[in-house]
């Protein structure tokens, strides 16, 4: 039962307004009601009409809806107004504020009762974590925010679902955030709910998990999808983040000059919306897209920047993988030396749990590091730990890579059967190309 319809909740909080006011209930009621009948109203024992509740909420001077729900519609504007402010301190870089920002519309919005302000608080605190590399409290932040939706259409909880597999993703729990993320395309678009932001944000957020996963048969569809999607979106931030997503297929398929055009279609976004920390990501992307077509120069002058930038907001999981890309142009210009500080800076901060494809790179740098140094000791632990961080994500295109660079030490060094071991183990996880185990592909929507 709504508090509308309670009538001994709307009795009590007449009471309690009246005499805030100093009304008596003969003021409260002149001239269309009597003393008598405020006096049953506020004692619960009668089911007030809307005419007469909006004649005391004009008595009282607070608004219809106020009177009914004890929620203020003007709290409500102030609270979505502080959620904008909190929004665009976390677009613009300044992530601790935003936290404090969001922190005060979440308790403002829970004493108030206000659950559309409180969601969109707890999914800004989740960003905010996603940004930090929090990623057990960004977790738990959006599901707060979707069970607090629970019962409401799933389009209103894509955001809080999508944040939830990004969170698991970062965790290095690939197949679970592929998981989440094609149910509930697969929902939306069997049950008749087109919303085109919806589709384009799940479908993004899809490609970078296909990619680590080595199905780039999928990635390359959800590519495809989000693009045919855009024109019908509505919010730039969106489009934004679905073209830089987007370069990753492109440079899978080797269309070098059109993921980099992908990627200044976003930075020309961003840039109009004064979002630094996808405008570093846009520098981050474009330093990978240098480096796969040989341009290791330019590749280290965008990696420095999305790093600095990144780091000045301080988005520690962001900035930790920047590194590791970063190190490996270093390494590849000879700069070795420099490249391993920075990859044990970055070991230092990432963990199995938080960042584990990106641990798992930097062992795999450092593996490679020590072999050209002759310490190959030193390359095997590495090696060692990047297979189980790889093994336990479930990377199939990283851990077929590095199976072959540990097959290759082991026969170097003698080991011929090692070496064998870890050539098939490699091979088993190139058997199927461009798939997950999670069945079929998710659905298509009607674009």
């Amino acid at each position: 039962m709504s508090e509308r319809d309670d009538p001994l909740t709307i009795g009590r909080r007449v009471q309690r307004w009246r005499a805030e006011r100093g009304l008596t209930q003969k003021q409260l009621a002149e001239p269309a009601y009597t003393p008598a009948y405020i006096s049953t109203l506020e004692a619960g024992r009668v089911r007030p009409s809307d005419e007469a509740l909006k004649h005391i909420a004009e008595r009282l001077g607070v608004a219809y809806d106020e009177l009914v729900t004890g929620r203020s519609a003007r709290v409500a504007t102030e609270l979505r107004l502080q959620l904008t402010d909190a929004q665009r301190t976390l677009a613009t870089g300044d992530t601790e504020a935003a936290v404090t920002a969001f922190s005060a519309v979440l308790a403002q919005a829970e004493a108030a009762g206000l659950v559309e302000e409180r969601v969109a608080a707890l999914i800004g605190l989740g960003e905010c974590g996603i940004d930090t590399g929090d990623l057990d409290e960004a977790r738990s932040r959006f599901e707060l925010a979707e069970a607090a939706l629970r019962g409401a259409p799933l389009t209103a909880r894509v955001p809080a679902l999508r944040g939830r597999a990004l969170a698991h993703y970062l965790a290095g729990e690939l197949r679970y955030a592929v998981y989440l993320l094609e149910s509930t395309i697969d929902e939306l678009n069997r049950s008749g709910l087109h919303d085109p932001d919806a589709l384009l944000l799940l479908y993004a957020s899809a490609i970078g998990p296909y990619m680590d996963l080595g199905a780039h048969a999928r990635a390359a569809q959800a590519a495809e999808l989000a693009l045919a999607l855009a024109p019908q979106a509505g919010d730039p931030a969106l489009v934004a983040r679905m073209h830089r997503s987007v370069a990753r297929t492109l440079l899978a398929e080797g269309r070098i000059a059109e993921a980099d055009a992908s990627l200044a279609k976003a930075a020309e976004l961003y840039r109009g919306l004064q979002i630094r920390t996808e405008l570093a990501h846009c520098h981050w992307m474009r330093g990978y897209v240098c480096a796969q077509n040989g341009d290791l120069e330019r590749a280290e002058e965008e990696l420095r920047e999305a790093r600095a930038m990144l780091s000045a907001k301080r988005a520690a999981l962001y900035t930790s993988q920047v590194a590791v890309e970063l190190a490996d142009v270093l390494h590849r210009r000879g700069k070795s030396e420099e490249a391993a500080g920075l990859l044990r800076e970055v070991l230092s901060d990432l963990s199995p749990e938080r960042g584990a494809l990106h641990s798992a790179a930097a062992h795999r740098l450092l593996g490679i590091i020590a072999e050209d140094a002759r310490d190959t000791e030193a390359a095997e632990e590495h090696y060692v730990r990047a297979l189980s961080l790889l093994e336990r994500a479930g990377a199939a295109g990283d851990l077929a890579d590095l199976c072959r660079l540990l097959g290759d030490l082991f026969r170097r060094t003698g080991r011929v059967e090692a070496a064998l071991d870890a050539y098939r183990t490699g091979l088993g996880h190139r058997t199927a190309p461009g798939t997950t185990t999670l069945g079929p592909a998710p659905a298509q929507p009607p674009v």
